[in-house]
């Protein structure tokens, strides 16, 4: 099958459910999450966290609660995907080979030290959830001979080997428990065969992005790239997937799912989609930055991780998304102690032509994005003026 760059690009947003998505509520909250397959959890916070930005930009009436509910309810679990992520529980299962790495010695960023993993499992099994702050202070019925910061790596390394979960968030703080209070008692919990987890992961990421690589497909994921090869031959064999080519010049191979790439097009044929996205820098569709540029022409970096004299675009510019094409980026910062939403600097990428059409959508989804964001009012750079 041969794309054309647009075509692959509306493939792409519509799979990413980001040109229009008319559910509401807290379980469709968690209809998105398991059809991306992971939202990213990070800490920054210059404007609203990335795991509620992600879902916000797909969700009209997205609340920050639902993804602390949706974690007591046991309907989603944190882990690790690239990077730590919020996980449908009922994905459970593909979790546990990466655990078995860590149970076999990998260590996650750090020397284990088992005497210190040891003394934090049986606290936690006999006090029950605790956070890594309860270890700061040497305990009463114990020896003061731990520290903080062994304590703290441990619960982490305890918590990737898949023998504590997280139970919940308490201001954002981590509360950990053992695996088995946490999970649900139906939950599938056997560990996947390396075929059946590279199939999941093939499918999975074929879905919720329209097309992929075999490299995007094993992104981070090196211990199955040589059995995600191999199954991609045999789902391909089995007609379950498509080989696809965009631009005809281009001799990369994308795989689609039999049928979706078509059933797409065929939609994005009779409904426009000028729908306007101002992104997190950790959404799901621009994480992978190599696809990004391949598929969209925008090459794109989160700059905060930059000393201020490379920077080019500023400290934490946000992507926008208008239609299916990436038009623009804002350097934003919410205050919220004086509900100030900050627009430092604008940059508009050379296909951005400043319609009526986009000054409108641009006008909306700013001030929908300043509320979310919990402030009242915009303090923007003079550049953006005139697309406004």
């Amino acid at each position: 099958m041969h794309l054309s760059s647009q075509e692959a690009r509306r493939i792409v947003v519509t799979s990413q459910k980001l040109s229009g998505f008319s559910k509401k509520g807290k379980s469709s909250a968690l209809s998105l999450i398991e059809h991306l397959g992971y939202v990213q959890i990070d800490t920054l916070a210059v404007v609203m966290r990335a795991h509620h930005h992600t879902l916000w930009s797909r969700l009209p009436d997205y609340k920050t609660a639902f993804l602390d509910q949706l974690l007591k309810e046991k309907k989603i679990f944190e882990y690790w995907h690239h990077a730590a992520s919020y996980l449908p529980m009922r994905h459970y299962r593909y979790s546990l080979p990466r655990k078995a790495l860590y149970v076999q010695g990998k260590a996650h960023w750090f020397q284990q030290d088992k005497k210190v993993k040891q003394f934090v499992l049986d606290r936690i099994k006999a006090e029950g959830p605790l956070q890594s702050k309860d270890f700061e202070q040497p305990h009463k019925k114990s020896a003061a001979w731990y520290e903080w910061k062994p304590t703290k790596r441990a619960l982490e390394q305890l918590f990737m080997e898949g023998k504590l979960m997280v139970a919940e968030r308490n201001n954002f703080q981590k509360i950990y428990d053992l695996t088995e209070r946490v999970l649900p008692v139906d939950i599938d919990s056997t560990i996947p065969s390396l075929d059946e987890y590279s199939e999941y992961l093939i499918l999975h990421t074929i879905a919720a992005n329209g097309i992929a690589t075999a490299t995007e497909i094993g992104y981070l994921q090196g211990y199955a790239k040589a059995s995600i090869t191999k199954n991609i031959k045999r789902l391909l064999q089995e007609g379950v997937i498509k080989a696809v080519r965009v631009n005809q010049a281009n001799d990369l191979i994308y795989y689609g799912l039999s049928g979706q790439c078509e059933s797409i097009l065929n939609m994005c044929s009779r409904q426009k989609n000028d729908q306007l996205q101002i992104l997190s820098p950790f959404d799901n569709i621009v994480i992978q930055r190599k696809r990004l540029q391949r598929l969209f022409d925008f090459n794109y970096t989160v700059e905060c991780y930059l000393p201020a004299s490379k920077r080019q675009y500023g400290y934490f510019c946000l992507p926008i998304l208008y239609g299916d094409v990436f038009v623009a980026r804002i350097d934003a910062k919410a205050d919220r102690a004086h509900k100030i939403f900050y627009i430092h600097r604008f940059h508009p990428e050379r296909a951005l032509k400043a319609t009526d059409a986009f000054k409108e959508a641009f006008a909306e989804k700013l001030n929908a994005f300043m509320i979310f964001n919990g402030c009242n009012t915009i303090n923007a750079c003079k550049e953006i003026r005139d697309y406004l």
